[in-house]
């Protein structure tokens, strides 16, 4: 997997050092935050540092509850999401990639949980993460 970008704990990052790193993905990335900003008024973002990665990574939570990560690469970006078993099926039976469903499948577990990552290269990216979002938020 791709190491992420912002390395620097001094820096924070803004929408202008976001776009500089992601490149063309910008586009991406502003239809993944519009839907997340119109349809999910209910989520926030949480940019933080973290020392164990040594980069920063952004939390979009509802609550307390965490929906996806989000982490910066040179000229993209990747969210993401952490499911228990019992999303299993949901994932199978949505409209993801079998790329994505066979991630997950095959995904080691963490204990409970399993992780499922999307790079954002294409405009159907956006389709599986609005996907996901709406897995994660119709579990309790």
């Amino acid at each position: 997997m791709e190491q992420p970008i912002l390395t620097n704990k001094n820096e924070f990052p803004t929408e202008e050092i976001i776009f500089s790193h992601i490149g063309k993905s910008k586009v991406l990335w502003q239809s993944v935050f519009e839907c997340i900003h119109t349809t999910h008024r209910d989520l926030t973002e949480e940019w933080r540092y973290y020392n164990d990665g040594k980069s920063w990574l952004l939390k979009v939570v509802k609550k307390s509850k965490t929906i996806c990560w989000v982490s910066i690469l040179k000229n993209s970006f990747r969210m993401t999401f952490y499911f228990t078993d019992k999303a299993e099926q949901l994932i199978l039976d949505s409209s993801i990639s079998d790329e994505l469903k066979e991630q997950f499948k095959n995904g080691k577990h963490y204990n409970k949980i399993r992780g499922l990552t999307i790079t954002f290269k294409h405009k159907k990216d956006v389709e599986y993460a609005k996907s996901l979002i709406a897995i994660k938020l119709s579990l309790k």
